[in-house]
């Protein structure tokens, strides 16, 4: 069962990572030339924050459950990546998409559905990016 959550876990940041830079596009893109929200718009955005939140409960499970890290050193950088800084970064990940996606679906008007997901899932997107384990790829 750990290396299944593993795998999915690390698999589907790639899946993440592309409906969050396609969402981001989409987004600037229609708030620069004023287009309206499509439905397209509105599966990525729907998309994107529910693979964010598929992807914070296998965390949580692999973290809570499967963690190698019985007792947190905080003077090793890795242990110290892993137990906080992976885990808070990743964390602030989806609260800023769920605020993106919450804030764009109560508001009629498509330049400001387009300019709270711009700004929400390009601070999700930099939070993931920061947060990755990219020495581990």
């Amino acid at each position: 069962m750990h290396n299944f959550l593993l795998q999915l876990h690390s698999g589907l940041r790639w899946l993440i990572l592309a409906a969050v830079i396609i969402a981001v596009l989409k987004s600037l893109i229609g708030l620069f030339a004023g287009s309206s929200y499509s439905k397209f718009d509105k599966i990525v955005a729907v998309a994107f924050v529910g693979m964010m939140h598929l992807q914070l409960l296998t965390g949580l499970i692999l973290y809570f459950f499967y963690s190698p890290f019985v007792t947190y050193n905080m003077s090793d950088p890795v242990q110290r990546f892993w137990s906080v800084e992976h885990l808070a970064l990743m964390l602030f990940a989806v609260v800023a998409a769920q605020v993106g996606r919450s804030i764009s679906k109560k508001t009629q008007d498509a330049q400001v559905k387009f300019r709270f997901q711009s700004i929400f899932f390009g601070m999700s997107l930099i939070l993931m990016l920061l947060g990755i384990p990219w020495d581990r790829i």
